[in-house]
């Protein structure tokens, strides 16, 4: 049965926020400041946090130096995933995944559409591991982010959540690179 085992220590994990506009600043990102408030409020570490334009590189360099460093396990992205032109999160990102992971566009979709109908077929929200760090690509509305963090994100971030969460196999995301090495 799902739910928090508290017989399990919380673990918190590093997180940093990445907002995709082209108009926002950091004094008027709802979005950023949404999911900042809720990792900081599940007892979680809010490593970093920044604001790129709508543009592929920019994007895709951000997360590979945050995937990069020590003190940032996931990366949170807002913006950028309608069909807009300017909308180009999923296509700066996907090809960098290392593995891909479908079930979150699809739950997060089944909440989304519980939420704002038909609606939710105009997000691209994905999710992936890139350098062993956690990659979610979620809608640019405070709204998308309050629903991917409070019916996805903050039960899969909490080492406590069983039957199972992303916390305990956060160590293993990189064997296949250990692996690499060792064999070499």
């Amino acid at each position: 049965m799902a739910g928090i085992n508290e017989s399990r220590s919380f673990i918190p994990v590093g997180i940093a926020v990445l907002t995709v506009s082209d108009t926002r600043s950091l004094t008027d990102d709802k979005s950023g400041q949404t999911l900042a408030d809720r990792i900081v409020e599940a007892g979680h570490t809010l490593a970093a946090r920044d604001i790129v334009t709508d543009d592929r590189e920019k994007i895709r360099d951000r997360v590979l130096a945050w995937s990069r460093d020590k003190a940032i396990d996931v990366v949170i992205t807002t913006g950028g995933t309608g069909f807009t032109g300017r909308d180009v999160t999923p296509e700066a990102l996907e090809p960098i995944f290392e593995k891909r992971m479908d079930g979150f566009s699809e739950v997060f979709h089944r909440i989304s559409y519980d939420k704002i109908g038909t609606s939710t077929i105009q997000s691209r929200a994905t999710g992936g591991v890139v350098n062993a760090t956690f990659v979610f690509v979620l809608p640019g509305s405070p709204g998308a982010c309050k629903d991917a963090w409070d019916g996805i994100l903050k039960a899969q971030l909490d080492y406590r959540h069983m039957p199972c969460n992303f916390v305990e196999i956060m160590p293993r995301l990189d064997e296949h690179l250990r692996r690499g090495k060792s064999a070499s």
